[in-house]
């Protein structure tokens, strides 16, 4: 099964794993999952880490997805073009953008983002 982490669960994974549900946890330790971040989430970070809202730099996010063997997901055309049919459930860019990533993709995303639900055909693992 391929999995998609959002940024936060990324940021959870690497630092506080005790914050990620058991059902969340279990897929992202099963040896049949692919694990993927997104090119997004990678932007979303250095953007805030820039702003000083986070603390990740640049190698804690290259150790963090080397120690949990993440593909790095990249953000193309066809996952923009499914931002013009996206209800506007959800106000954040970063997590729109993932949104729409996943579902142009066909992959789950392991969040515990409420407003994630709200969208239609999309997969949630939590």
């Amino acid at each position: 099964m391929r999995l998609l982490l959002d940024t936060v669960t990324f940021l959870w994974a690497v630092s506080s794993p005790e914050n990620i549900s058991r059902a969340a946890m279990s897929a992202l330790r099963s040896e049949s999952s692919v694990r993927e971040i997104s090119a997004i989430s990678l932007s979303e970070i250095a953007i805030k880490q820039a702003r000083g809202k986070l603390t990740f730099d640049q190698a804690d996010v290259a150790a963090g997805i080397a120690d949990l063997q993440l593909r790095v997901l990249p953000y193309a055309a066809g996952h923009a073009m499914r931002l013009f049919d996206l209800p506007l459930h959800h106000p954040d860019p970063f997590d729109r953008q993932i949104i729409a990533q996943a579902l142009a993709e066909d992959v789950a995303v392991v969040t515990s983002d409420e407003k994630f639900r709200l969208y239609k055909g999309l997969k949630i693992v939590w």
